[in-house]
């Protein structure tokens, strides 16, 4: 069962740079299809069908119903990493909700 956790957290933190590149692609002059034909566009969503593909793998032996909500810890970082590389704001009503966010992750890990 650990290998499929194991997945699981891969397939987060790929989901998570994958995202971190597509934002990254997002800046910048130029319209839509610029931007999505961008090397950091382009990796980003590389990054996501690999972490579609270990998720896949963490879901052979994880259920779906603690998996999927196990993804949310992404969302933790993704704020995290946009207020450092990206300006975004991090004020205590996020941060407040964001703690909410770690404490069902990590009742739902311990609960499998």
């Amino acid at each position: 069962m650990t290998f499929h956790w194991i997945a699981l957290a891969l397939a987060i933190c790929t989901s998570l740079g994958g995202q971190v590149l597509l934002k990254s692609g997002a800046v910048g002059e130029g319209d839509f299809i610029a931007q999505l034909f961008r090397p950091t566009t382009m990796l980003g969503l590389m990054l996501y069908g690999g972490a579609a593909l270990l998720y896949i793998v963490a879901l052979r032996k994880i259920p779906m119903s603690i998996a999927l909500p196990c993804t949310a810890a992404s969302y933790v970082a993704v704020a995290v990493i946009g207020y450092f590389l990206f300006g975004e704001s991090l004020g205590t009503q996020k941060i407040a909700a964001l703690g909410l966010i770690c404490g069902g992750v990590l009742l739902l890990a311990t609960a499998a």
